[in-house]
């Protein structure tokens, strides 16, 4: 496979897509053939008994080469690692305790949670129900360590200018952590104008990896304070030992890297070869008029996106009864995501605009 693939082959290694309309991923995408294929190979080698452990563990090292080209950074700035929220933990408990903190009130708890444990954190809240850029820029002053955000939020799948973040966070001598859980895989990142300090993404939902393989970019300028959350003995650097000390951490991002979950790996390997075959500005495109397609139309038929700003390939619409809703969809072979008052369709490069009419149909349905 090589850049040159079109959607309707990249559409092609999803079984699943023929029988169902998968505006899910946002929540986690079907198999892709050559993930799935990966994974059996390697049951089937655990089974027989004729695998070998040594070069399973090596998947997460390959994996992160392939990780650091797609976000345009060296492979020894790349930890790797089992969830976003170890990510965040991780770069919380490398920096002095009780640091202000500025997040998203609506932010996923993945990238909440791990800030609150340890900081005293400024939750900035949504504005007639939107997360604004302005409002996390307000909440900013030279007493804050770091804004941690998502480019975009899975509630409402509003899409965050990262460079204006960037630029406030500079302003005022903060760091900044970017989640691209919700983008990368879809969304081109612009590495050189973010300049995040910490980068994480779950790879489980864009980036078509099984659950359980994650990364943490940490800018080189900020790895000597970086501390593993659970040391063991992937934190020294290879040839690594298995007994006995002492414990010199490795210089690289590697010394925050988990011991890896074989199998995620092995099928985040395969995952990354095909999203990195692709033409990020052909993914990017198609996926982003398809959901500005579905916004469109569906406005039409009196469902409002939930809120204004640059649109992302998650279309968000506002729904009275959306667990309803969600279920009249299902009925009709759409998967999509009830969220109290709304619904949520996720487009990847494997939609097209057949399930954009299909959900039309499904609105149009009566019950």
């Amino acid at each position: 496979m090589n850049a040159a693939t079109t959607a309707e082959e990249f559409r092609a290694l999803f079984p699943a897509l023929r029988s169902t309309v998968w505006l899910d991923t946002p929540g986690a995408p079907p198999g892709a053939d050559p993930v799935v294929e990966a994974l059996r190979d390697a049951l089937s080698a655990w089974s027989g008994g004729d695998f070998s452990w040594q070069a399973w563990d090596d998947a997460s090292a390959q994996a992160r080469v392939l990780f650091a080209r797609l976000v345009g950074a060296e492979p020894g700035t790349v930890s790797t690692m089992g969830s976003l929220a170890e990510a965040a933990a991780t770069v919380a408990a490398s920096i002095p305790p009780g640091r202000r903190v500025v997040v998203a009130a609506e932010e996923f708890r993945s990238n909440l949670f791990p800030w609150l444990d340890r900081h005293q954190v400024t939750a900035v809240p949504p504005r007639d129900g939107v997360t604004r850029v302005e409002d996390l820029v307000d909440a900013l002053d030279e007493g804050t360590e770091l804004l941690a955000v998502s480019e975009v939020t899975s509630r409402e799948g509003r899409r965050l200018d990262l460079a204006a973040l960037r630029e406030a966070t500079d302003r005022v001598g903060a760091r900044l952590f970017v989640n691209l859980t919700q983008s990368l895989g879809v969304l081109r990142f612009d590495a050189a104008a973010v300049r995040p300090d910490y980068l994480a993404v779950h790879g489980y939902k864009w980036l078509l990896c099984p659950r359980g393989a994650a990364w943490l970019v940490t800018r080189a300028d900020r790895l000597a304070g970086l501390r593993p959350l659970a040391p063991g003995w992937k934190s020294t650097s290879p040839p690594h030992g298995y007994f006995g000390g002492p414990m010199r951490l490795a210089a690289d991002a590697g010394r925050a890297d988990a011991s890896p979950a074989w199998l995620s790996w092995i099928g985040a390997r395969a995952a990354l070869g095909l999203i990195g075959s692709l033409d990020p500005a052909r993914v990017e495109r198609h996926c982003l008029d398809l959901a500005g397609s579905l916004v469109e139309q569906a406005a039409a038929l009196g469902f409002r996106r939930t809120s204004r700003g640059a649109l992302s390939h998650i279309a968000v619409l506002h729904a009275a009864d959306a667990d309803r809703l969600a279920g009249r969809l299902l009925r009709h072979g759409i998967r999509a995501t009830a969220l109290g008052d709304r619904v949520r369709f996720g487009f990847h490069y494997f939609n097209d605009e057949t399930d954009v009419l299909a959900v039309l149909r499904a609105l149009r349905a009566d019950g």
